[in-house]
């Protein structure tokens, strides 16, 4: 008999990372995972570009930067163990403008604190020497950051579960939880299961399921898709690593960027546009509960006050090939509409605080015998097996 059984909603790789831990770090414990759909890894991880983020852009001391950190190297260990994929192609991160170098300085300091490996700041020449069809005035070089299989990674998370003597319950929609004596029941519809204690990794859903667990009403999630274009199959010797953007620190995005695959294509994106649906993966899915529950929350009215300008510039990009791949060949010179045919989007689960302030770090409440996951967004894949050691040792009170 287990000593104690564990409960986790969702089975993305942040839920099933945590699950393994457990399993690991606590023989005997059972280790059940509730999934409403019928495989793992089908929302945020299955739609994940697959890059492993070395650590560049997270504010020093945040959880972000340290679990980003740690988890680089646990997630590296991991995949040559399991022999899947990890390909350090690198990464630069480019400046096209002037009024980006000092942008671009800050960049650099913050990732020298974060102890990112082996980044450099390189010249223009410098830049043509590791990607001779880029543009750029200047650039950070991270030549450690990696691309992976971020589904393939969740998929051999959840064998770890079943082979410890855990359990991965597919198609099991989390409807009710109620604290009982003794621990917590979990529903889904007439079925009922008891477990001691209870960890939300509901991604997409992480307000919905937190609300049924009593946890503070904020912040709420907010679902941007982001779409990609893909380079036609003759264009993508253009581009041998990772091309970035510098940022703009007023968002939690990274802007639209050229991602080689571990497939071999080569992606051009995503931009960030208000998806009509927490599973809004194209333009005309519209979920009315979820348009409702946007529009009865004061900080969408306060971040759409806020951020009008960007988000129609990024619907322009959404409807019009031509004008999404306008900022994109600034940094790859040449390569336009044209070069490209749509691709895949993803939906990315922003938190949303009152004031409307798009939440940066990860965010994770205890309530009594529930740990809930609150925002989690990329670079949750790439710090995934961190996340998991923190929460876990978080939950059993392990420092």
């Amino acid at each position: 008999m287990a000593d104690e059984t564990i409960g986790i909603v969702g089975a993305g790789i942040v839920g099933l990372a945590t699950g393994r831990e457990i399993a690991l770090r606590r023989p005997g414990t059972r280790v059940v995972v509730f999934e409403k759909e019928r495989q793992v890894s089908l929302h945020q991880t299955g739609h994940n570009s697959g890059v492993v983020h070395a650590g560049i852009y997270y504010t020093p001391g945040s959880l972000k930067a340290n679990l980003t950190v740690r988890g680089v190297a646990l997630l590296r260990e991991y995949c040559q163990d399991r022999a899947l994929p990890y390909r350090e192609i690198g990464k630069l991160v480019m400046a096209v403008r002037q009024d980006e170098l000092g942008r671009m300085e800050n960049l650099y300091e913050r990732a020298r604190n974060n102890h990112v490996p082996d980044l450099r700041k390189v010249s223009k020449d410098e830049i043509k020497d590791l990607e001779p069809n880029a543009g750029g005035i200047a650039a950070l070089h991270s030549p450690r950051t990696a691309i992976t299989d971020y589904p393939a990674i969740a998929r051999e998370f959840a064998k770890d579960i079943t082979d410890a003597g855990g359990e991965v319950k597919l198609g099991f929609p989390v409807t009710g939880i109620t604290n009982v004596p003794g621990g917590i029941e979990v529903a889904s519809g007439q079925q009922r299961l008891k477990v001691d204690r209870l960890i939300l990794c509901a991604g997409l859903q992480s307000d919905s399921v937190a609300r049924l667990a009593q946890d503070k009403q904020e912040p709420r999630i907010i679902p941007f898709r982001g779409e990609y274009m893909l380079l036609k199959p003759d264009r993508t010797h253009l581009v041998r690593g990772l091309i970035y953007p510098v940022p703009d620190p007023r968002y939690p995005f990274l802007g639209v960027h050229f991602t080689p695959r571990v497939d071999g294509t080569v992606e051009v994106g995503p931009n960030a546009v208000l998806a009509l649906a927490r599973e809004g993966y194209k333009l005309t899915k519209v979920s009315p509960k979820d348009l409702l529950g946007l529009a009865a929350y004061p900080g969408s009215w306060r971040m759409a006050a806020q951020h009008w300008r960007t988000g129609i510039k990024e619907y322009r990009g959404s409807l019009s090939t031509t004008a999404f791949m306008k900022d994109a060949g600034l940094y790859v010179p040449g390569v336009g509409a044209g070069d490209v045919v749509r691709g895949g989007a993803g939906v990315r689960a922003q938190a949303l605080d009152r004031d409307g302030t798009l939440v940066d770090d990860f965010r994770i409440h205890q309530v009594g015998r529930i740990t809930a996951v609150r925002n989690a967004p990329s670079p949750a894949a790439t710090a995934s097996m961190a996340i998991a050691e923190h929460i876990v040792g978080a939950v059993f009170d392990e420092a």
